[in-house]
């Protein structure tokens, strides 16, 4: 094992000179890092409070609003300060701890995501057990078990590259990414932590997941196309916050994963920054916005707390 220490620190070359717009930008990603703080957390007060909500399908949506903060804050804060800067340096250890912030956030949204939708397929394929299969303590070991297994993944990930010997310096994005970290290092041992990388990384986290998402959605396309009208009704006010999350997440991730592999030259800046930080951005204030506006329970809640709120403070 060779552990390298004299490259203590990495560029993130894909900021490039942005000029007197670095302002815009900076104010652009402050709005966006407060609207996602503020709509995840205040959804996760709302399913606190409101004791109606505390079943199951709400408990894997604080989950999941909770991850959402956990991954929008590895990056924006940084993105905001490479903004104003003129070195758009990063240390080795910021830059380490930046890649466990995003791998534990993509396994983390996965697995929860995977939950939710299995949850989705008891509460409509097999309505009678639900409440036999599908129970709040349950679904709390369940919660532990994806963070824990997460962290531990990530972990062991970053033990083979911390070990690298790294040679290069230029990293190609506005956050470090662990295959091009990778990719800076001269050691022979590289290839494991790419191998390790593409099995647990890409297929347990992603692939499966999204396949095991796939089946569930089959069985209850064909449980709502025998059911009545009503049924369907029910299953798309449901499902519909489901599959748009887990369709923008899958979306984002194949969009990086091309570009981890591949120089995108073609497309301009802006829009490149946006694509690249997409899922940690976008998705976190796209969930909190579609499951407050569709799900009927979490609406009732929020009218009746904030109807309250008002109230009290007129009387």
């Amino acid at each position: 094992m060779e552990n390298s220490t004299e490259i203590m620190s990495f560029v993130l070359a894909m900021y490039g000179n942005m000029g007197r717009l670095k302002y815009l930008y900076f104010t652009v990603a402050l709005l966006f890092y407060m609207s996602v703080i503020f709509a995840n957390a205040f959804l996760i007060v709302i399913i606190y409070l409101d004791k109606n909500l505390h079943e199951p399908m709400f408990l894997f949506l604080c989950c999941l609003f909770v991850n959402e903060i956990w991954g929008c804050t590895s990056i924006l804060p940084c993105l905001m300060v490479h903004f104003l800067s003129e070195t758009h340096e990063i240390s080795v250890i910021y830059c380490f701890l930046q890649i466990f912030n995003i791998h534990s956030y993509m396994g983390i949204e996965f697995g929860t995501l995977t939950m939710m939708a299995y949850d989705r397929y008891v509460c409509i394929c097999k309505p009678l057990h639900y409440n036999v299969i599908i129970t709040k303590r349950t679904v709390q070991k369940v919660i532990l078990v994806i963070w824990v297994a997460t962290f531990i993944e990530v972990g062991v990930l970053l033990s083979f590259t911390v070990r690298l010997k790294r040679c290069g310096t230029i990293i190609n994005k506005v956050f470090c990414v662990h295959h091009l970290v990778v990719e800076l290092s001269c050691s022979p041992n590289r290839t494991l932590s790419l191998i390790h990388d593409m099995v647990f990384g890409l297929t347990f986290s992603v692939v499966t997941p999204v396949c095991y998402i796939s089946y569930t959605y089959v069985k209850i396309l064909s449980v709502c196309l025998k059911g009545s009208k009503e049924t369907r009704m029910k299953a798309l006010e449901t499902c519909t916050p489901h599959f748009v999350s887990i369709t923008s997440v899958v979306l984002g991730c194949f969009y990086n994963l091309i570009t981890q592999r591949f120089d995108v030259h073609s497309v301009p800046y802006p829009l490149c920054v946006f694509f690249h930080i997409y899922v940690m951005v976008i998705q976190p204030l796209q969930n909190p916005l579609m499951y407050g506006l569709k799900l009927s329970q979490i609406r009732h809640a929020c009218k009746h707390l904030l109807g309250s709120t008002f109230s009290w403070r007129v009387f």
